[in-house]
C-alpha cells in the first residue's frame, strides 16, 4: 500500500462484504469504505495473494484466489452489455457486407472483429478503412476482445465475425468499457492499493484517441 492516486477509470474499487469477503465494485456504487487497486489483472492477483486487502481495510478481508479472474469476467460482461445497448440504439452494423458499407460511408467509430475470425478478413476491413480515411483511419478503434459466440449474444444475431460502430453516445460508452477491459488484461509491474479515506479520485479522463487497438486477453 503506497498511497498512489489516479483517476477512477485507471483504478478498480473493491468493497468489503458483511461476511468479510472482498467484492469487486467495477461501477463504483457499492456502499461503505472501499480500497482501490490499479486496473491490472496482475495487480489484483498480487493483492489477493499477499493479503494486501486485509492491510488496506485494516481488518480481515478474504480475497478468493480467483478474484482477478472474477474481475475479468465482470469487466467483460459490462462491456458486452454496453455493446448490446449500442446495438439497441441502432449504432451497430454486423456482417461483412454491412461493415464494408459503413466503412465506405465514413461513419465508423470502431471496427469490431471476433477473436476467432479469419485474420485476412480483419486485415481487409482495416485496409478498406485506411483507403477511405487515410491518416484519419488511425482514430478509429479496432476492438478484438470477444469471440463470435459472445458477439452473437450481445447483438442478437448468429455468426457475427465483423461489426462496426457508428458515432454516438452509446458507442462511446462501449468503447470506454472495452478499453477498461483491454487495459485490465495488459501487464502491470506492481500491485498498488490505497484506502478510500479522504474520498475517491474525481478527475475525468479523455475519450479514446489516436490509433487504439483493443486486443484479446493473452492466451485467450
Amino acid at each position: 500500500m503506497t498511497g498512489t492516486k489516479d483517476v477512477p477509470e485507471a483504478m478498480l474499487r473493491f468493497a468489503l462484504g458483511p461476511d468479510g469477503l472482498v467484492i469487486p465494485d467495477i461501477r463504483r456504487k457499492l456502499p461503505g469504505r472501499g480500497v482501490w487497486t490499479r486496473l491490472s489483472f496482475e495487480a489484483v492477483s498480487r493483492a489477493a495473494s499477499k493479503q494486501a486487502f486485509s492491510r488496506a481495510f485494516r481488518t480481515k478481508a478474504e480475497a478468493p484466489a480467483s478474484l482477478a479472474e472474477t474481475v475479468d469476467l465482470l469487466l467483460e460482461r459490462d462491456a458486452l452489455q454496453s455493446l448490446s445497448i449500442a446495438n439497441k440504439a441502432g449504432l451497430v452494423v454486423a456482417g461483412a457486407i454491412k461493415v464494408d458499407g459503413a466503412i465506405e460511408s465514413g461513419d465508423v467509430a470502431a471496427l469490431i472483429q471476433a477473436t476467432d475470425g479469419a485474420p485476412d478478413g480483419a486485415a481487409k476491413r482495416t485496409r478498406a478503412l485506411k483507403a477511405k480515411l487515410g491518416q484519419d483511419a488511425d482514430r478509429v478503434a479496432q476492438v478484438e476482445l470477444f469471440a463470435s459466440r459472445q458477439l452473437d449474444l450481445a447483438l442478437g444475431r448468429a455468426n457475427v465475425i465483423h461489426a462496426a460502430l457508428k458515432q454516438g453516445a452509446a458507442s462511446s460508452a462501449f468503447l470506454a468499457r472495452a478499453d477498461r477491459l483491454r487495459r485490465y488484461r495488459a501487464s502491470e509491474t506492481s500491485a498498488t492499493l490505497r484506502t478510500e479515506r479522504g474520498g475517491a479520485p474525481a478527475d475525468e479522463v479523455g475519450t479514446l484517441g489516436g490509433s487504439t487497438k483493443l486486443a484479446e486477453k493473452p492466451g485467450g
